[in-house]
């Protein structure tokens, strides 16, 4: 370990940077800094030496050339168990740089912007900043590298404890963090540049992800597996975006069963619920209300829908919140809640509400659907193609009525949710009869006739046959 004698400091994201400049100076640490850095710490009274005094070189071509020279990146690199290169600082008159506190150009935020222009998205591509993060993370044995705010403290108490020191395993720690960081921007930006109209292939060459821990969850597919929930940098989602208005913690299956009834709810525009048990819909209906929605949806399989998961695609008002009191209820997902409802519902043991806000059946020609396998990644389009009334052919001799059609769109809108062999029979707008991911159709075909019963008269049926 060696005392942390100066410090470059230049970040993108400012949160805390003066408290932590400020007690750096205090420890006796002498600041370098660059640009806005510069003169937020100047704004507060903290003492900082700018960049272009050190390398006797202006910041030039509008701050893209600002710290690429050799005064920062040798006093970053240099071995300091290496007596060569430590006669080379001397000879250079080059003083180490003994932390680097940097964080990369806003690329996420920039690109996340509606109709944000190729011009703009290129200028937030940082390079001083990996440079320099990655060279003090190549040289953290003797250099610590923060790049993330949240460190902040941490290495100010280690510092002041240790007297101005940091510990080999901290640095390292600290360089693991910084190679994620770098990865993880750099991950953007190619998947960024693989997405422009005109660059974009139907499946890239290579496919990068940059994914970010969100929480850890109660446990995975079984209790004994562990969770977590990852974040795709750059994209969104209705369940990773919502709002969660209850504590109750998340599990694995909870956020599977929330994705597959968002996914199922949001293809309809008047009112729909859709009650999802092992990731299958066991209900799903259309009403004039959401109560009416969901007492349709309820009463294709009542047994089913304890402990579900149930979406609504508008939002949920007293009236519903009601109906759903005596229900066993997992997750709810809406895109808002009534105040008099959200007060009824939170009474409800264990519920996990969730507040999607206004999220439309959109974007997903733009993203992929993913599998996992053991030691590889299988990608295929989303399942988006809405297929219409005119693009369908009556094979039979007798053709549907008028509300018969409208069953038969509302149950194929259904069955895209329904994992093969999928059976569904509908009627009124209603499912009545659900045969989910049996191994032969004819068995779907049964256990959707049982749920139906005497229901199934005069329903209509949809099935992923081909």
């Amino acid at each position: 370990m060696g005392k942390i004698n100066r410090a470059l400091i230049s970040v993108s994201d400012k949160t805390d940077v003066v408290w932590f400049a400020s007690e750096l100076s205090s420890m006796g640490v002498e600041i370098i800094s660059t640009g806005g850095t510069y003169k937020l710490l100047s704004q507060n009274n903290i003492k900082a030496t700018p960049v272009a005094e050190v390398t006797g070189f202006p910041e030039m071509l509008d701050g893209r050339v600002k710290t690429l020279h050799p005064k920062v990146h040798a006093g970053i690199l240099a071995d300091r168990s290496n007596k060569e290169h430590m006669r080379q600082l001397e000879y250079q008159k080059i003083l180490p740089i003994d932390l680097v506190a940097v964080n990369l150009y806003p690329f996420e935020e920039t690109i996340s912007k509606p109709d944000v222009k190729f011009e703009e998205a290129i200028e937030q591509i940082d390079i001083g900043g990996p440079t320099m993060v990655r060279a003090a993370a190549k040289n953290h044995a003797h250099v610590a590298v923060v790049v993330n705010p949240t460190r902040y403290r941490e290495v100010i108490s280690e510092m002041a404890e240790s007297g101005g020191q940091l510990s080999d395993a901290t640095k390292r720690r600290l360089a693991l963090e910084a190679f994620a960081h770098t990865a993880s921007y750099d991950s953007m930006i190619a998947s960024y540049l693989s997405g422009v109209e005109g660059e974009k292939e139907r499946f890239p060459r290579e496919m990068l992800l940059s994914l970010k821990k969100e929480l850890d969850l109660r446990y995975g597919e079984n209790p004994h597996q562990m969770a977590a929930f990852y974040r795709e940098a750059g994209a969104s989602g209705p369940v990773t975006e919502a709002k969660r208005l209850t504590d109750a913690p998340l599990s694995f299956n909870n956020i599977l069963d929330a994705e597959a009834a968002w996914q199922g709810v949001v293809d309809f525009t008047e009112p729909a619920c859709v009650i999802i048990k092992h990731n299958n819909p066991c209900g799903v209906a259309l009403g004039e209300t959401p109560r009416e929605a969901y007492l349709g949806a309820y009463e294709c399989d009542s047994v089913s829908a304890f402990g579900s998961v149930i979406a609504f695609n508008h939002p949920v008002d007293e009236e519903t919140a009601f109906e759903l009191k005596e229900l066993f209820v997992e997750v709810l997902l809406a895109p808002s809640c009534e105040p008099g409802a959200l007060e009824l519902l939170k009474k409800k043991k264990g519920i996990r509400i969730l507040e999607v806000g206004k999220w439309e059946a959109s974007g997903e020609e733009k993203a992929y659907d993913m599998r996992r396998i053991r030691g590889g990644l299988l990608l295929q389009d989303y399942d988006s193609d809405m297929l219409g009334k005119d693009s369908m052919k009556v094979v039979t001799k007798t053709s549907p009525t008028d509300s018969q059609w409208e069953d038969l769109l509302f149950a194929w809108k259904v069955c895209r949710h329904v994992k093969s062999n999928a059976i569904v029979f509908a009627k009124s707008k209603k499912t009545v009869g659900i045969g989910a991911g049996q191994m032969s159709r004819v068995d779907s075909v049964t256990i959707a006739s049982i749920k139906a019963g005497e229901k199934a008269l005069d329903s209509v049926m949809a099935s992923d046959a081909f």
